[in-house]
């Protein structure tokens, strides 16, 4: 490889691969990189012209994987619409299925997509090499097997409430269409358990509450049972704690809704220092997009391909800033903004270690709330109320899937949807610049990158964008 040269590399992602990454290198370092979505797929142009409840039919199918997140942000942003709350034990129902969608994406993302990656002979020199083979070879790994039960251990929960998965309908902007029985909670009480369980047995090799009452790096890094342990040795080996920093701003709208709040909080982090979040200061900047028209907040946001792809843009993902800055988001930023120590420690660190850290602590919490969340369910209680649409209005939706924040921005004029907006957390970390040449977080998170001579796909790249976890068919809608 010369000292200066450009490459084009993807696909990145085990589920789908709309992701290209052109990367200057220099001198064997990542010295510029720019993310380009390749794939327009219309959903937010498909919305334009329905009535406002079929949004809870046509969203969802952005993404099979984060479906439910979809479907929670189209309920929220209807029962906002009307001005109505959904019944709080529905709502309880809601986020319990909610929180096993992510969980168990969290629990793929550690298994089946990033983990592979140590398995290959780039790394075969390593001591650690045999482990992570016999764990995580693809297809083969012994850790693979597991997992994949224990996942679908835990969809059972949702097939029992949601009927389905993906694309369920029960959650419905005034509560949930399945109301769980004593008997009902019993047996989600033994998935629950059951997939405790597998967390403590594999994951973590510990009981829960051990790992969450870790605060320190230093207290991490000498976790020593699970697939967490194997993992820390390979990130100390590799230095992964110094790759793929972040710019040390992150942002969550608050994770699993409810009348009476959210389980995990919602707001920023900038420089390890908490603030409010103020979504009316979003706006998707398009000067690098393949879109026409100009920046603006999603509630006045249009959704228009500029089919001549002038020369000066590379993506269809839009560039959304908060206040003009770039915010990272995900399972690290929900768990250092909700005040955990040790997550706000890893924030601090901002690394590809911190990102799979943060969401293996996000599993080990959200465990404890799903169990708490069953508990206080009351078989009783109603689980849906009434809401009527009124025939004009605008309605939002906030919510945090498993890769961070995601908006619905509705506005609704004689019965029709008029304009749907939809920010997704793939949309916040993987835009491209903005209008003053402003990298998007992933964009900037490669800068430094080594690359070794002869890589056309570089394995240090590839870890980078695997802790962002992309999702790229949500990215553009």
């Amino acid at each position: 490889m010369t000292d200066n040269t450009t490459l084009l590399v993807g696909p990145f992602n085990r589920v789908e691969g709309d992701l290209e990454l052109r990367l200057d290198v220099q001198h064997g370092r990542v010295a510029a990189a720019y993310a380009n979505s390749p794939l327009f797929r219309g959903f937010e142009r498909i919305m334009e012209g329905k009535g406002p409840m079929d949004a809870l039919t046509i969203v969802p199918r952005i993404c099979g994987i984060c479906s439910i997140s979809q479907s929670m942000a189209a309920a929220m942003a209807l029962a906002d619409f009307a001005g109505k709350t959904p019944s709080p034990d529905g709502a309880k129902v809601a986020q319990l299925l909610h929180m096993v969608e992510n969980v168990s994406d969290h629990l793929m993302h550690f298994n089946l997509f990033f983990m592979p990656d140590f398995a290959r002979p780039v790394y075969a020199d390593r001591p650690w090499h045999g482990r992570a083979v016999d764990r995580f070879t693809a297809a083969k790994g012994s850790a693979l097997k597991r997992a994949t039960e224990a996942r679908a251990g835990l969809l059972h929960i949702v097939g029992l409430l949601g009927g389905k998965w993906p694309h369920t309908l029960a959650i419905q902007p005034g509560g949930v269409t399945r109301a769980p029985s004593a008997r009902d909670k019993v047996r989600l009480s033994a998935d629950l358990a059951a997939f405790r369980s597998y967390l403590e047995e594999v994951m973590f090799g510990a009981p829960l509450e051990r790992f969450l009452e870790l605060e320190t790096l230093d207290q991490v890094s000498g976790w020593e049972t699970g697939d967490v342990a194997l993992f820390l040795s390979i990130a100390q080996d590799l230095s992964l704690e110094g790759s793929g920093l972040g710019s040390g701003r992150y942002l969550s709208f608050g994770a699993y809704p409810s009348p009476n709040g959210t389980v995990f909080e919602r707001g920023t982090l900038v420089d390890g220092l908490s603030g409010p979040l103020h979504p009316e200061q979003i706006v998707e900047e398009i000067s690098h997009s393949w879109m026409l028209g100009e920046a603006a907040h999603p509630s006045n946001g249009m959704t228009r391909p500029d089919e001549e792809m002038r020369d000066e843009a590379y993506s269809w993902c839009k560039a959304p800033r908060l206040a003009g800055l770039t915010y990272e988001t995900g399972a690290l930023a929900r768990q250092a903004i909700d005040g955990h120590p040790l997550a706000k420690a890893l924030a601090r660190e901002g690394s590809v270690r911190a990102r799979v850290l943060g969401r293996a602590l996000e599993l080990a919490r959200t465990q404890v709330e799903m169990e708490r969340l069953l508990a206080s369910i009351d078989p009783r209680a109603p689980f849906m109320r009434h809401v009527k649409l009124p025939s004009d209005g605008e309605g939002v939706g906030l919510v945090e899937a498993a890769r961070g924040a995601l908006g619905h921005w509705m506005r609704v004029e004689g019965g029709r949807v008029t304009s749907y907006q939809i920010i997704a957390p793939t949309t916040w970390n993987f835009s491209p610049r903005d209008e003053r040449g402003v990298p998007g977080p992933v964009e900037a998170a490669l800068v430094g990158a080594p690359v070794r001579a002869g890589e056309d796909t570089p394995i240090s790249v590839q870890h980078i964008v695997r802790s962002f976890d992309p999702c790229m068919v949500c990215t553009v809608h």
